[in-house]
């Protein structure tokens, strides 16, 4: 059975693009409707809703899809490597 390990952190992700942008945390808040103190804990999550990191790709005008759509190709062509070597 294939292990369930995401290397994904989208908390880092997005606080690596905030600050790419020159954003700030509170510019964040104000454009998802929260407080700055709750942007400090997205960025500690590994993983968030698909619905809040809609929100958050809408605010930002980037796609953080983007990362899980890469590992899932990423894991596809390796599940495929492996069943055409049986």
């Amino acid at each position: 059975m294939e292990e369930a390990i995401n290397s994904i952190h989208i908390g880092h992700l997005i606080q690596a693009q905030l600050k790419a942008d020159q954003r700030s945390a509170s510019w964040l808040a104000r454009e998802i409707g929260c407080t700055r103190n709750h942007v400090y804990k997205i960025f500690r999550k590994p993983s968030l809703e698909g619905n809040l990191i809609l929100r958050i790709s809408n605010a930002m005008n980037f796609n953080f899809f983007q990362y899980y759509t890469a590992e899932f190709l990423e894991r596809m062509k390796a599940r495929m490597g492996e069943k055409t070597e049986e």
